[in-house]
């Protein structure tokens, strides 16, 4: 019997700028805040478009050197201006060597910069609008990101548009493109950062419900009782200890039948696989109290899932996409997993648990066996907070992934370039497939170090074959303003992923 707990309400969020796209130049607008671009070069640094008209004017040129400015990426400098216009400030924003990160970290910069006002013109992505719009894009979104939970409302808000001067109507696609990758990522961080007395299994199917009827995708639940009927044994028994029992989440894209996204029983598939734990204790191996503060975000795989199902039509995917949630809450009690319980997984493999905190890996299991055995996927990527290990290897800022088709993982490297979402290919080395061995069940759920790699082993046999890739996105939490990022759950993967998934040929070579 499943026992409902009374939900707490969540007060209103701030949402994300809107993007306006404008031929005029910036002095022709009637603009309270002008942002334009500073590029450095051998000695002397130049101002980019917009600056012709607002130098005859303004000493931009002597205000940046009297600043000490040296127009490296994010780089904000201040030129008020008065007088009777509308006009009350310049803001000079340093882009770098003008590629993709430093544009990312200008957009962040101006949002920063701009926060509480209602509109900002800028012709940043100007400067290069082939390299700089889709990260300009994605640092302006998410350095205005915040989410709160306060009485008194949110401390500050996003500016509400940003005006991109000196780009016309031929660049509207291009800027759909960007806000859908960019508010992907916005809606992963945003998944992630809700509490867990609000967010549990419950909870993400419902919010999966919301989109599918928004987005036309299909949607297929699994509550307890089907979970049990249908053989997934990991996912039961991480849930089982918990009030809020476990889910299965399943949503069905299929491309449009226009153009090149022309959907038919041809047109292949690309499974990807979210861990949703929605809160972990470390079960009963209890975490410390110190790693248990941020494990609402142990759902971050799962949110970059269903972010990136929502956002897959907008970026004009052109395979079949199926994503799997798998949703428990690792939690304490009388009725709870055990350290040497042995799970029967989808498909009947077992495991035996000899840690309760790598639960990950065993609702993981689940899904990746049900996506091999029902939907005869071309590739399978699954994505997942799943190893400090990894955190410790990698650090804060980027993710390590394993693969075993050489085609799957240069694609992710590309998007991984592209997205400034980083990637690092970790080795599946097989040496390591002893450590996995136990006295009464297929596997051990935990065979220690090296630790990112031995998880990724045991998630190996689950593959069925099928090319695959395992993004360990253990890089969950910024601690400060860094770059594009806010403080808080990063959700990391949703740009990576939507930008691979959004190429010409997402699985060009994949099996072959």
């Amino acid at each position: 019997m499943t026992t409902t707990l009374p939900s707490p309400a969540l007060p209103s969020q701030v949402g994300p700028p809107t993007f306006t796209l404008n031929p005029l130049g910036p002095e022709r607008l009637d603009a309270e805040i002008i942002a334009l671009p500073v590029i450095p070069g051998d000695d002397v640094l130049t101002i980019g478009p917009g600056a012709a008209d607002l130098g005859d004017r303004h000493d931009l040129l002597g205000h940046l050197e009297f600043e000490g400015a040296t127009g490296s990426a994010g780089e904000v400098t201040t030129y008020a201006v008065t007088g009777s216009g509308t006009l009350r400030q310049i803001l000079l924003i340093g882009v770098g060597a003008q590629r993709r990160d430093d544009f990312r970290r200008a957009g962040a910069a101006l949002a920063r910069a701009v926060r509480d006002r209602s509109e900002v013109v800028t012709t940043i992505p100007a400067a290069d609008p082939g390299v700089g719009l889709e990260p300009f894009v994605a640092g302006a979104t998410l350095g205005s990101f915040l989410f709160h939970w306060r009485s008194e409302g949110a401390p500050w808000k996003p500016v509400e548009t940003i005006t991109l001067a000196d780009l016309g109507d031929d660049q509207a696609a291009a800027l759909d493109r960007a806000q859908a990758i960019a508010r992907a990522s916005r809606r992963a961080r945003f998944y992630a950062s809700v509490p867990s007395n609000l967010k549990n299994p419950v909870w993400l199917a419902e919010q999966a419900e919301e989109l599918a009827a928004e987005k036309g995708l299909q949607i297929t639940v699994w509550d307890e009782s089907e979970l049990e009927k249908d053989g997934f044994g990991g996912i039961v028994a991480v849930g089982q200890g918990s009030v809020t029992p476990p889910r299965l989440i399943r949503l069905d894209y299929s491309p449009r039948k226009t153009g090149r996204l022309n959907s038919s029983r041809k047109t292949p598939t690309v499974v990807l696989v979210g861990k949703g734990i929605t809160f972990d204790t470390g079960g009963l191996n209890i975490k410390p109290s110190d790693g248990m503060l941020n494990m609402k975000r142990d759902m971050t795989g799962g949110a970059v899932v269903l972010a990136v199902m929502a956002a897959l039509a907008e970026v004009g995917c052109p395979v079949k996409v199926v994503g799997l949630i798998a949703a428990a809450e690792n939690s304490i009690s009388g009725s709870a997993m055990r350290p040497g319980d042995v799970v029967t997984h989808y498909g009947g493999r077992t495991s035996e648990v000899t840690n309760t905190d790598a639960e990950g890996r065993l609702v993981l299991a689940d899904a990746m066996a049900y996506a091999v055995d029902k939907l005869k996927p071309a590739a399978l990527v699954d994505i997942a907070t799943l190893t400090g290990a990894m955190r410790v290897a990698l650090g804060q800022t980027m993710a390590g992934y394993f693969a075993d088709d050489d085609a799957l993982a240069t694609q992710l490297a590309e998007a991984s370039e592209i997205s400034g979402e980083t990637l690092w290919r970790m080795p599946l080395v097989a040496d390591y497939e002893d450590k996995l061995s136990s006295k009464v069940a297929d596997a051990d759920n935990a065979p220690g170090g090296p630790g990112a790699i031995t998880a990724a082993l045991f998630l190996h046999h689950f593959t069925g074959g099928v090319p695959w890739a395992h993004v360990d996105v253990a890089c969950g939490d910024a601690y400060a303003d860094v770059h594009e990022l806010t403080p808080g759950p990063t959700g990391f993967g949703a740009r990576v992923l939507l930008t691979w998934l959004a190429g010409e040929d997402p699985l060009a070579r994949v099996g072959s």
